[in-house]
């Protein structure tokens, strides 16, 4: 009797699969037929949905714009922080709503459509602000569109990454997402130096010789709405998503929040990683603060800020390869230990820098870092616990960082208004050690443990 005849013998001996075993059979199967146009789709859709948002959310255009604006207002830069906190406090509640919305539910993408496109309709109000409205009528629209971007922003962010988690396998995700945020940082960079020098110009307000209706930042805040939407509307058309096997039953919003302390308290790890990454975010504080802090060194004019802009973006392109495969590899506590000691030292070089070269160096150092934190808490977040609960804990730990990026650039503000930056950039470092030792000593990898479960 041959080796073939003896494998069907034993296979036949071997009872049938059961119903769920072989409902988790077919949905595997269906997440590697479709792996490489889900990847495809994932991939253009960070690429040009990522390059917008980035353009927008930098901590360059949008701080620089709201500081001249608000220049012959009495504390422009408590102003600066507020639009910050604004977009943040948003995303405070909505993200565990977008988790009740969307963990019921075999398919997640109706909804991730939805909250983009709203998503991408403040972003295209505030270019629209910008060039129809001045004075203090401009400040209020701006800071009431970037609060209803923050409030879109975190149940879209729920949303999504639960669609990355169906359809991209762990072997891959950090290889993805090194790829598309190298490729959209390239992009990135290479629209944002083009904004600072031909939209915006050497007189930011009046704007560059291709802005648009005289205005700069207008024309630059449109060009990131159509960016975004182009990728999310290939996203649309490449993406098949399939439907699991099991879901959640429907429960209301409040009834998962009062779910949040046990969720914790089943986990050490995810309560230790919660905390650091809490404090993570908090060292954000200091971001708002960037771009006018270096304005003793550069001054804020476009090529100024296109440059920084450049540079800033393409630490955090270039850094992405490296922390996508730090993570795929060792796991993605490994790449977020080192994204906090590249924040801290990047911090401290800004807050000494006495020339542009150091200036650019510590701007590339915190684009990289910046990078690496967003890439290995987002997807480290991902690796705790069963896929049924990932959505609140995607919930739980985007409310925590809204709340925190809410809080901070406000405390931030005061702060700067009444001591200056450099204590803003120590109370920033500060967080960021606290973050880095809690990483170091205290919370574990979530996939070893699996591994040796």
């Amino acid at each position: 009797m041959d080796r073939a005849e003896t494998v069907e013998q034993i296979e036949a001996k071997l009872p049938p699969p059961s119903a769920s075993e072989q409902a988790e059979a077919d949905y595997q199967a269906f997440v590697e037929k479709n792996l490489p146009r889900n990847f495809a789709g994932h991939f253009i859709h960070g690429m040009l949905g990522m390059t917008g948002f980035r353009i927008f959310n930098a901590p360059t255009f949008l701080p620089a714009y709201l500081h001249l604006i608000t220049r012959a207002l009495p504390g422009s830069d408590f102003w600066v922080a507020s639009g910050v906190a604004l977009q943040n406090l948003g995303a405070v509640v909505s993200p565990v709503v977008g988790a009740a919305q969307v963990e019921h539910r075999k398919r997640v993408l109706p909804v991730s459509m939805l909250m983009g496109t709203l998503m991408r309709v403040q972003v295209a109000a505030i270019a629209l602000c910008a060039w129809v409205l001045a004075g203090p009528p401009l400040v209020f629209a701006i800071l009431f569109f970037l609060f209803l971007l923050g409030l879109f922003q975190g149940a879209q962010g729920v949303a999504f990454q639960m669609l990355l988690a169906k359809v991209i396998p762990t072997r891959l995700r950090g290889r993805l997402q090194g790829l598309r945020n190298i490729a959209g940082g390239q992009v990135s960079a290479g629209v944002a130096w083009l904004a600072g020098t031909y939209l915006l110009g050497k007189n930011p307000l009046k704007g560059g010789p291709l802005a648009l209706w005289h205005n700069g930042y207008a024309t630059t805040f449109a060009l990131s709405a159509i960016l975004t939407t182009l990728g999310l509307s290939m996203l649309a058309i490449l993406m098949r998503e399939p439907e699991p096997p099991l879901v959640r039953p429907r429960a209301r919003a409040w009834d998962r929040m009062r779910e949040f302390p046990q969720l914790m308290r089943a986990d050490r790890g995810y309560f230790f990683f919660m905390i650091a990454q809490t404090c993570a975010t908090a060292g954000r504080i200091a971001v708002p603060f960037y771009v006018i802090f270096a304005r003793h060194v550069m001054p804020l004019t476009g090529a100024n800020i296109g440059l920084e802009s450049l540079v800033l973006l393409e630490g955090d392109s270039l850094s992405n390869l490296v922390w996508g495969t730090v993570g795929d590899r060792f796991g993605f506590r490994s790449s977020f230990i080192g994204a906090m000691a590249l924040w801290i030292a990047a911090t401290a070089l800004l807050l000494f820098a006495g020339s542009p070269t150091l200036v650019l160096l510590a701007f590339a150092g915190l684009g990289a870092a910046q990078a690496g934190f967003q890439m290995s808490s987002q997807t480290m977040v991902l690796e705790f616990g069963s896929l049924q609960d990932m959505p609140m804990r995607l919930g739980l730990s985007q409310t925590a960082q809204g709340l925190m990026n809410f809080a901070g650039p406000l405390a931030g503000g005061v702060i700067a208004v009444a001591f200056g930056y450099r204590p803003v950039f120590m109370v920033s470092m500060t967080f960021e050690a606290i973050a880095l030792a809690l990483l170091l000593f205290v919370v574990d990898e979530p996939r070893y443990r699996r591994r040796n479960a």
